[in-house]
């Protein structure tokens, strides 16, 4: 019995000394995790004070902003386009609408005046869904959450960047009140559309400032924040109002309204802002804006710059008068562009189709298609390089170059006329001698030369435009013959500055090469003039001296009128894009008829420029006997520098232009029936 009790009282022992040993060991371990966890929240305490002395003051992060803005403007100034983000106004929180305030809260953060930067019970439930559905969704983050990864932070979805955001945002919380945590992520969370903070989205989307706003456009701007693309209500009205409905429901749940204040919200009644249309602009800013990529590494300042001012070559009013010209007169069905530079290569407008928002193609700089006539312009300066002069005679006929057979537009020869007259009339027959005679190799090197970057054929038919060009690259070439044979740029920007007004780039003063003599240019200029006078571009008389040269090709499929005045060059082109064939689309008629009211606007103001036709030809094209019959007084210096004196006849008048020919070799030239003419009375050009 003694033993028993003796043994019962050592297993008692046994077990009290166990259950010591497990106490014990619990008591150490949680000693060692509150240590642990003391010694972590000291760390912690240490890393938030550490981060929050390396924030920015208040001010400081007012005036910070997120990513570059490009701000286009015009020859004039006038502000056309902006590119990246916008911002409104600064409100002050007493500023900002109380709606707007007790929106976002509800709706993104209803614990935000409780937590201290990072919500657990928002992390829990994080964690919660991820090990229900396999994904992370949002819903974890608190507005300081949010505001941190907005001004520091990106989006990326690593354990890294959420450890930083946590931090930021705790270092945030300590170093800033709540209301001023509010106030910056009310001022700077992005919205869509370019627009950062709640006075963009107001202007952007409602057309006002935002401390106007209602209670149903709070709540449709609180809805963006989750998906700012996809609930834009420029983008989807219908999924804008949804999304301000859940937005209510979610105020009221919160309190921060009641039922029936929601109730009386009909969000179908907000009314939006209309979009701004930058249609007559952006096919012109989408060609410009590329070309920072090449300039600014050059003149960029060593010194980091955010937002640039970018000064552009484009004049407002004409780009409407552009708009306004291709819209009035391209063909149903069809699409029309323009350009149009001044005598240095600076664009003055430029229209890449009817309707931006539609197409955003741009078919002045893109669109390759065939130029017809208007490619006899190389033909000819390569004749003319070669020594043909404007009055030598040539003949109209079937001709047949390599099994080739170039008709006449009428199927009709007119003999023996002048390379004026066949080129006022683009007589396909003469053309294509002419290129035969120079080499449709050199016409092909000419047109090179002149700007032309796409591959040429030397195939016989090339003489009547068969090759793809595009319209600036033809525009160009014009605008070099204007210029006397030098070559001329094409450009848009003109400066670049800094938001403080650094020049970060300035355009040079183009310094143009020499393309062909002066005589060449002049004798090009004088069939030119002659061809808008009283050949096929007639239509495209302005009241002052035009020269240009229509084209049409096969099947009325393209039309073109390029030409210049004053110092303006501008080209035309009408067409279907699918290149099908339009009924009555010629070079002379819409094309050359846009081009005419266009410039009519484009010169207004400049004065009337005479051409300089007279043709100063350089020694080794002179007989002997016309050097030694030549004099001063006849205009003849073997310079070929020196300035071609002025022909009286060339038609330099802005009005009753004299033809290049008499009447009655233009009857015989063209077939025309002519009224006869009473002794003396003047012949008069058709």
């Amino acid at each position: 019995m003694a033993k028993q009790v003796r043994r019962r009282s050592g297993e008692v022992n046994d077990a009290s000394n166990g259950s010591g040993v497990v106490g014990r060991f619990f008591k150490r371990l949680a000693l060692w995790i509150g240590s642990i966890a003391l010694l972590g929240v000291g760390f912690l305490a240490a890393a938030v004070w550490f981060e929050s002395s390396q924030l920015p003051d208040f001010d400081a992060l007012k005036s910070s902003q997120v990513g570059q803005t490009i701000l286009v403007r015009a020859r004039d100034g006038t502000e056309i386009f902006s590119m990246g983000p916008s911002y409104g106004k600064w409100l002050n929180y007493n500023e900002l609408p109380e709606v707007m305030k007790t929106a976002m809260v509800a709706t993104e953060d209803r614990r935000f005046r409780q937590h201290i930067g990072i919500d657990p019970i928002g992390v829990l439930r994080g964690f919660y869904v991820r090990g229900k559905t396999g994904k992370w969704r949002q819903g974890g983050s608190t507005l300081t959450q949010q505001l941190a990864r907005t001004i520091f932070l990106n989006n990326d979805r690593t354990w890294h960047r959420k450890a930083r955001e946590a931090l930021i945002a705790l270092a945030l919380e300590w170093k800033f009140s709540k209301d001023e945590i509010l106030e910056l992520y009310l001022n700077k969370v992005y919205f869509g559309g370019g627009a950062y903070g709640v006075d963009a989205a107001s202007r952007k989307f409602f057309g006002h400032e935002g401390r106007q706003l209602s209670l149903g456009e709070a709540a449709i701007i609180a809805g963006l924040v989750k998906a700012p693309s996809h609930y834009s209500p420029t983008a989807d009205q219908q999924a804008a109002i949804d999304r301000a409905k859940v937005v209510l429901e979610v105020m009221v749940d919160a309190g921060a309204i009641t039922p029936s204040e929601a109730d009386k919200t009909d969000l179908k009644t907000v009314k939006l802002a209309a979009e701004g249309s930058q249609t007559a602009v952006r096919y012109f800013t989408d060609w410009a804006l590329p070309q920072l990529e090449a300039i600014l590494p050059e003149a960029r300042d060593p010194n980091a710059v955010d937002n640039i001012e970018v000064w552009t070559t484009l004049d407002p009013a004409l780009q409407q008068a552009a708009a306004h010209a291709i819209a009035g007169y391209t063909p149903k069905d069809a699409q029309g562009a323009m350009v149009s530079m001044d005598r240095d290569g600076a664009v003055l407008a430029m229209v890449g189709g009817l309707d931006y928002v539609t197409s955003n193609y741009n078919r002045a700089t893109s669109a390759l298609r065939q130029p017809g006539s208007a490619w006899k312009l190389f033909v000819y300066l390569a004749a003319l390089e070669a020594g043909v002069k404007p009055d030598d005679a040539v003949v109209d006929q079937p001709v047949t170059i390599d099994g080739w057979s170039p008709r006449n537009s009428g199927g009709t020869y007119a003999g023996q006329i002048d390379v004026r007259t066949a080129f006022a009339y683009s007589k396909n027959t003469v053309a294509a001698q002419l290129g035969q005679q120079v080499s449709f190799d050199a016409v092909a090197a000419m047109a090179k030369r002149f700007g032309i970057t796409t591959p040429i054929s030397t195939n016989p038919s090339m003489v009547l435009g068969t090759n793809d060009v595009r319209l600036i690259e033809m525009v160009r070439a014009f605008a070099a013959v204007s210029a006397k044979g030098i070559s001329v740029e094409p450009y848009g920007i003109t400066k670049v500055l800094a938001s403080d007004g650094r020049v970060l780039y300035e355009r040079p003063k183009a310094q143009g090469q020499v393309l062909v003599a002066p005589f060449v240019s002049a004798g090009m200029t004088d069939l030119l003039q002659t061809a808008v006078n009283i050949g096929t571009g007639r239509a495209a008389q302005i009241g002052r001296p035009v020269a240009g040269k229509t084209g049409t090709t096969s099947s009325n499929k393209d039309g073109w009128f390029l030409g210049f005045s004053s110092g303006v060059t501008t080209g035309v082109w009408m067409g279907r894009d699918d290149a099908k064939p339009i009924a009555g689309l010629q070079g002379g008629t819409a094309p050359a008829r846009a081009f005419a009211q266009f410039m009519k606007q484009a010169v207004a103001k400049r004065p009337v420029e005479p051409f300089e036709t007279q043709l100063t030809l350089p020694d080794w094209q002179l007989e002997p006997d016309d050097m030694a019959n030549m004099t001063a007084d006849d205009g003849y210096v073997p310079n070929e520098d020196a300035q071609p004196t002025n022909n009286p006849d060339d038609g330099n008048g802005p009005s009753n232009p004299a033809p290049a020919a008499n009447g009655e070799f233009l009857d015989n030239a063209t077939g025309a029936q002519r009224p006869k003419r009473a002794a003396g009375q003047p012949s008069v050009g058709i």
